[in-house]
C-alpha cells in the first residue's frame, strides 16, 4: 500500500479540523451502537454548526412523503441530498449548510431527510431521492445538489431523471463516491487518509445492502455502475485530494465528456472528506465553498 505524506500534504488550519471532529467521537466510538453513532455524528455536525445567514427561513415538509426542509428562496430549486455514508445524517447535519447555500445563492433549497440504512437498504435512500426530485420536478427547474453518499444519490437520481420531461438543469456533487474501484488509485493512494479511509468505504458500502454485498451493475447505487453517460445534465464535481474517493470525480467526468456533456472536475488541494465544516476556519474550505457556490448559481442560471 502506498505511504502518502499527509503532513506536508495537509496544511495546519486543516489538520486543525481534522483533530476537531476527531474530538467529537469517544475513544469507543467504533463499538457505538448504530443508535449512539447517530447521536455522535449528529452532535459532531452541531459543534461546527454555524447557525443560519440573516433572512434566511426555513420550514420543515413532508415532499412525496418524506420529511423535507425547506429553506426559502427563488427558483429553481436546489435539492439537497445530504453525507453520512447512507447510515448517518439527517436534517441538522447538513443545516447550516443549506442554510448558507440558500442565501449566497438566493435559490430554494430543499434538503430530503431520506431513509437510512441499515434499517432501510438499497433502494430506499434513492427511491425517497427521486421521489421528492420527481415531486419537486412538477413546479419548474431544479439542481441537484449532494455530498459525499448524497452526492452519489444525486447523480443516480440524475441519471434516472435525464430519461423524463423533467431532467435536471445541473448538478453539483461534493466529494462524492460513485462506485469507483477499490483496487486501483486513489483507492490505494489515499486508502488510509484522514477523515476517510478505504476501508471505510467498503464498511458504509457492506452497511447499505441488505445482503452485505455490493452490486456491480446498479447506477441506483452508483453511477459510475452505468454503461450510458450521455444526456446528463452539466455536472460540476469537487473532490478532496486526500481522499480514498478522489479518481471517483476524475473519472465520472471522464465519462461525462467522452458522451458528448458537459463536466467540470475540481481537485481540492490539500483537503479531506467532510471539508465542508471547514469552510469557516480553514481558507482552502473555504475558497473551494465559494467555489462551489459559485457553480450552483451559474448552473441556476442557465436557460
Amino acid at each position: 500500500m502506498p505511504v502518502t505524506d499527509y503532513q506536508n500534504l495537509i496544511d495546519a488550519p486543516t489538520w486543525a479540523f481534522i483533530r476537531k471532529t476527531e474530538s467529537c467521537y469517544p475513544p469507543d466510538s467504533g463499538s457505538q451502537s448504530l443508535a449512539d453513532q447517530r447521536k455522535t455524528y449528529d452532535a459532531m455536525a452541531q459543534v461546527f454548526h454555524q447557525g443560519y445567514p440573516p433572512g434566511v427561513t426555513a420550514k420543515d415538509s413532508a415532499i412525496a412523503g418524506v420529511p423535507c426542509r425547506v429553506y426559502h428562496g427563488a427558483a429553481p430549486t436546489v435539492v439537497y441530498l445530504h453525507g453520512g455514508g447512507f447510515i448517518l445524517g439527517g436534517l441538522l447535519s447538513h443545516d447550516d449548510v443549506c442554510a448558507e447555500i440558500c442565501h449566497h445563492t438566493g435559490l430554494q433549497v430543499v434538503s430530503v431527510d431520506y431513509r437510512l440504512a441499515p434499517e432501510h437498504p438499497h433502494p430506499a435512500a434513492y427511491d425517497d431521492a427521486l421521489a421528492v426530485t420527481r415531486t419537486l420536478a412538477k413546479g419548474g427547474r431544479y439542481l441537484l445538489v449532494g455530498d459525499s453518499a448524497g452526492a452519489a444519490l444525486a447523480a443516480s437520481v440524475a441519471h434516472t431523471m435525464r430519461h423524463s420531461q423533467t431532467p435536471a438543469a445541473g448538478a453539483v456533487l461534493i466529494y462524492p463516491g460513485l462506485g469507483g474501484s477499490a483496487d486501483q488509485g486513489s483507492y490505494l493512494t489515499h486508502a488510509n487518509a484522514p477523515m476517510l479511509t478505504t476501508a471505510d468505504v467498503a464498511f458504509y458500502g457492506k452497511a447499505r445492502y441488505a445482503d452485505g454485498r455490493v452490486p456491480t451493475k446498479d447506477p441506483t447505487a452508483a453511477a459510475l455502475q452505468d454503461d450510458d453517460f450521455s444526456n446528463l445534465p452539466a455536472t460540476v464535481i469537487f473532490s478532496a485530494e486526500c481522499d480514498p474517493l478522489a479518481d471517483d470525480g476524475r473519472i465520472y467526468t471522464q465519462r461525462i465528456t467522452a458522451a458528448g456533456g458537459s463536466a467540470i472536475w475540481h481537485l481540492e488541494t490539500g483537503l479531506v472528506h467532510g471539508y465542508l465544516r471547514a469552510r469557516h476556519s480553514v481558507p482552502r474550505a473555504a475558497a473551494s465553498f465559494k467555489r462551489i457556490l459559485t457553480a450552483i448559481a451559474t448552473l441556476g442560471r442557465q436557460p
